[in-house]
């Protein structure tokens, strides 16, 4: 029997919430920045408030949310092709719960195509998560300060002080203040360029465009 599963059911699941949380422990030890519950709960609000301002039904608005928290489950596995094992992962659970398959298939079309070495923006939730997940770049997320000086993944978001996005009819803008002592531009694009056009393209998929701010500089 199809059941409407919220997004309160989700974040709730303990299954799901240990799979985040191996998946976080995972990545820790491999030197990665912090993809625990801030970033799946950061990731599922933002994702759900895009697909809404963008003339999304209350229903789709819920699928985003989903989508944008189970998104990372995929890392207990491996790093490599987390964002496919995740999809797969995803169908099961959202299957036992009782999830309709056309719902199922728009989460896990999301979570499929949210990396940028493997995805694209395929559909407005999978590019609603896009945009969130890429978005959340700042220092918090960086678990050890001490080596800063030595990975450049952890130097780029220790060096973000600020990050906010903001969208309207024509635009959905990231703007970040980067702590140029620290990194520079030229870092931040040698690790996220790939990110910046993949969040471009999940807003022409929205009907709209995206920009780059940094500093007060129009990048993109």
């Amino acid at each position: 029997m199809n059941k409407e599963v919220s997004f309160k059911d989700i974040y709730e699941n303990e299954e799901i919430n240990e799979y985040i949380k191996v998946g976080n422990e995972v990545l820790g030890n491999l030197g990665y920045t912090e993809h625990g519950y801030v970033h799946a709960m950061k990731s599922a609000l933002l994702a759900g408030r895009i697909i809404e301002y963008y003339s999304g039904s209350k229903r789709e608005v819920e699928l985003a949310k989903i989508a944008g928290y189970m998104h990372d489950i995929g890392n207990m596995i491996n790093r490599t092709d987390h964002a496919h094992t995740g999809a797969i992962i995803a169908v099961n659970i959202l299957r036992d719960l009782g999830m309709p398959p056309a719902e199922i298939g728009v989460i896990s079309t999301a979570i499929g195509n949210h990396d940028e070495n493997t995805g694209k923006a395929v559909s407005r939730v999978s590019s609603a998560l896009i945009l969130a997940d890429k978005s959340d770049v700042n220092r918090l997320r960086v678990r050890n300060t001490r080596s800063v000086s030595e990975d450049i993944h952890d130097r780029v978001n220790y060096a973000v002080t600020d990050s906010m996005i903001e969208y309207n009819k024509e635009n959905i803008t990231l703007k970040l203040t980067i702590d140029t002592e620290i990194c520079s531009v030229i870092e931040y694009f040698k690790i996220f360029l790939g990110r910046m056009y993949m969040c471009q393209s999940a807003a022409e998929f929205l009907q709209t465009k995206f920009k780059l701010i940094i500093n007060d500089s129009v990048l993109m």
